[in-house]
C-alpha cells in the first residue's frame, strides 16, 4: 500500500520594510517623511539602510555614505543602532513562532516560514501571511511585504512584488507564467556575471531560459546549467530550515586609513583571534561540528571585493595556525603591490561532522 503524496509546500517569505530607517522613523516622529539614511558619516562609512523617502534619489544599501550624501544632500544620517533593531526583530519573531516551527531567518528583517501546516488552523497561506502582516503593524508599528508560493526563492521574488506594504501570492498553476517575463537576473544565483554570459546566448528573461534545452545549458554550465533549466521552471526543493547550521564564522575590520597588502598582518592576525574566540563558542554550543577551511577577505580602496579561501589537509586547530594560514594567503592576491585595502576579514568555514572531519584528513594525511 503506497503512502499518499505529500501535500503541497506553502511558503511565506515576510520582508520588513526599509527596517532599520523605519524603526529610525517610528522612534523618532520628527524623521517621518524625510529621507533617513541609517549610516554613520564620513568617507570609510556605508549605507545600512536608506528610507523610501531616499531611495527617490537612489540611495541605497551597501552604499558608500559619501555617495549617498552627494545623490541626496537633504538626507538625515542616523547612526544605526542594533540593539533597537534586534529588540524589533526578536518581537516579529515571536509573531511568526504563533504559525509555524517552520522558521528560516535570513537577516535581522526577513524569513521564510514553511506553513504548509500551521498552529492557527487559517485555511490558506494567504491568510496567514496576512494575520502575520497585521500582527507586525499593530504590535511593532511598523509594516512588513510578503510573498506567498509553492517554494522559498518564488516566495522571495514575490514579497518584492507589492512592497512596501504589500502581499503578492503566486499560486502553483501561476508559476510558469509568473516566471516567464521576469529579468533573468531575478533567479537566485544569477549575477552580473552570468547575466552577461547568457546575454551572449540571447537570453534575457526566464522565458528565454526556459526555451533553452538544458543539455545546452549543461554543456555551457555544467551542473549550474541544470539548476538554471529547473528554477526556469519555477523548481526548487529546498525546505525551510528552522537551524541553520553555521556556515562561517568570521571577523572584519575598516580601516581608518588604506593600507597595502604587506601593512595588514598584525591586524589579520587581530582578526583571527576574535574569529576563533567565535569558533570555540560555537564549539562549545556544537561541539560535533568543525571547521576546516579559512577564508582570508579583502576590500580595495575602490571598493572591489576579494577572498581567497584554504582547506588545509589537517584542519586548523590553534588561533596559531588560523592566524598564520590567513596571512599567508595574501600570497594568492594577484594585484598590483600598490593597491590599497580598506577592509579585511579572517573566517572559518567549510563547517563538516567530526567523524567526517577526521576520514577527511585520514584520507589526506
Amino acid at each position: 500500500m503506497s503512502l499518499p503524496p505529500p501535500p503541497p509546500r506553502k511558503v511565506v517569505h515576510v520582508d520588513m520594510d526599509a527596517f532599520y530607517a523605519s524603526v529610525e522613523q517610528r522612534d523618532d516622529p520628527s524623521l517621518r517623511g524625510k529621507p533617513v539614511v541609517v549610516a554613520w558619516r564620513g568617507a570609510r562609512s556605508v549605507v545600512c539602510a536608506a528610507s523610501y523617502e531616499a531611495r527617490r534619489f537612489g540611495v541605497r544599501s551597501a552604499m558608500p555614505a559619501v555617495r549617498a550624501e552627494r545623490l541626496c544632500p537633504q538626507a538625515v544620517f542616523v547612526p544605526p543602532d542594533f540593539t533597537r533593531y534586534k529588540a524589533v526583530s526578536k518581537q516579529v519573531r515571536e509573531i511568526f513562532a504563533r504559525h509555524t516551527d517552520l522558521i528560516e531567518p535570513l537577516s535581522l528583517d526577513e524569513a521564510y516560514l514553511d506553513v504548509t501546516v500551521t498552529k492557527t488552523g487559517l485555511a490558506t497561506a494567504t491568510e496567514t501571511a496576512e494575520a502575520i502582516r497585521a500582527a507586525i503593524r499593530e504590535e511593532t508599528q511598523l509594516t512588513a511585504s510578503a510573498g506567498v508560493a509553492p517554494n522559498k526563492f518564488l516566495a522571495k521574488i514575490a514579497s518584492d512584488f507589492r512592497k512596501p506594504d504589500g502581499l503578492f501570492v503566486v499560486r502553483p498553476h501561476q508559476v510558469l507564467a509568473f516566471l516567464e517575463p521576469l529579468p533573468v537576473g531575478r533567479l537566485p544565483g544569477v549575477g552580473k556575471v552570468m547575466e552577461g554570459k547568457l546575454a551572449q546566448l540571447g537570453v534575457t528573461t526566464v522565458g528565454d531560459l526556459r526555451a533553452l534545452r538544458v543539455e545546452e545549458l549543461e554543456q555551457r554550465f555544467g551542473r549550474w546549467g541544470q539548476r538554471l533549466h529547473e528554477l526556469s521552471l519555477g523548481i526548487d526543493e529546498h525546505p525551510v530550515q528552522s537551524e541553520r547550521p553555521t556556515m562561517q564564522i568570521s571577523a572584519e575590520d575598516t580601516f581608518e586609513h588604506d593600507l597595502l597588502l604587506e601593512e595588514l598582518e598584525p591586524h589579520i592576525r587581530r582578526l583571527a583571534e576574535k574569529a576563533w574566540a567565535g569558533y570555540e563558542r560555537e564549539q562549545a554550543s556544537s561541539p560535533g561540528r568543525l571547521a576546516r577551511t579559512v577564508v582570508l577577505k579583502l576590500k580595495t580602496s575602490d571598493f572591489r571585493t576579494l577572498t581567497r579561501s584554504l582547506t588545509p589537509p589537517q584542519r586548523p586547530e590553534s588561533l596559531q595556525q588560523l592566524a598564520d594560514i590567513a596571512c599567508e594567503l595574501r600570497a594568492r592576491v594577484e594585484l598590483p603591490d600598490r593597491t590599497r585595502y580598506r577592509l579585511v576579514g579572517v573566517g572559518l568555514s567549510g563547517f563538516v561532522a567530526a567523524d567526517s572531519a577526521a576520514a577527511q584528513e585520514d584520507l589526506f594525511g
